[in-house]
């Protein structure tokens, strides 16, 4: 019977030392959220949480053709990793990164994120993934840590005043609140922003930006819903 949520195998993450963590670089990366330099990788550590939490013998896909869940409003939906066992849906996460290009993505990156989370749980609502419990998603996002990410932009919105909160908001500040907002509105169970510069391709160096999207508190809730799952299929 577990009796606690365990991180402590991922120690070098969330140990008493900071952690190193992966960086993303176009030049020296397959995958955004993965490492050559430091051979570790966000998959690690989320394979890492579910075996240590009593799940080790879920499946866990990485393969992309074996990422598909059913939409709503579209067919079908590609996630970048997902957790099943004894045929239910147990995690579905996405593993996003922004290079550069802070104004021309970002947009994109809201109404993917957005549109995402509500296709899951409206197909959910309509029973597409069966009769079970609401299944973990998760929101993992590495943005570039560049004056351009760090600067305050400003909007034009002729009609009506924009929120004050994104009102000379930066982007990474943006991306912030991106992830803090779905999650107050029950979209995603816990979403995380990572911030690193180009130049920690080899040591993983990042920093987060506010405590509700650190990297700490979405591992504490993947693997407390594991925990929890792990109990109810045992």
């Amino acid at each position: 019977m577990l009796t606690s949520v365990h991180v402590e195998n991922s120690g070098r993450l969330l140990g008493a030392n900071e952690p190193n963590l992966v960086h993303f670089s176009r030049e020296n990366c397959s995958h955004p959220l993965r490492c050559s330099g430091c051979g570790f990788s966000q998959e690690a550590l989320i394979i890492d949480i579910v075996n240590v939490n009593g799940l080790s013998q879920a499946d866990i896909h990485m393969n992309r053709a074996m990422l598909t869940l059913p939409g709503f409003f579209r067919p079908t939906k590609l996630w970048d990793l997902l957790v099943l066992h004894r045929g239910e849906l147990i995690a579905a996460v996405e593993l996003k990164s922004q290079v550069g290009s802070f104004g021309n993505n970002f947009n994109n990156r809201t109404e993917e994120a957005i549109g995402t989370a509500h296709d899951l749980w409206t197909a959910y609502r309509e029973g597409a993934l069966g009769n079970q419990p609401r299944p973990f998603a998760g929101w993992l996002m590495m943005v570039e840590d560049a004056p351009g990410s760090r600067r305050s932009v400003r909007d034009a919105s002729p009609h009506f005043p924009v929120l004050a909160e994104f009102q000379g908001a930066s982007y990474l500040g943006r991306y912030d609140l991106l992830c803090q907002k779905p999650m107050r509105e029950g979209l995603y169970s816990s979403a995380c922003l990572l911030a690193s510069p180009r130049e920690a391709a080899l040591s993983g160096e990042f920093s987060e930006i506010s405590p509700m999207t650190s990297l700490k508190t979405f591992i504490t809730s993947l693997a407390g819903h594991i925990a929890s799952e792990a109990s109810r299929l045992a």
